[in-house]
């Protein structure tokens, strides 16, 4: 796993927590959750370095 994975797993990970504190995720929901908010941040992060690479 290569550094922005692991800072990507972090980030998502320090948002779920708060989403649990703040009592707006329950359990039944984390599956779900955990995935669109990995995959959002991935997302996010991935497209500025894509441009840049393609110019």
């Amino acid at each position: 796993m290569g550094s922005i994975d692991e800072q990507i797993l972090k980030s998502t990970k320090e948002i779920v927590v708060k989403f649990i504190e703040a009592g707006r995720l329950s359990p039944t929901g984390f599956d779900e959750m955990f995935k669109s908010i990995y995959y959002t941040i991935e997302k996010t992060v991935q497209s500025p370095r894509e441009k840049h690479e393609n110019e």
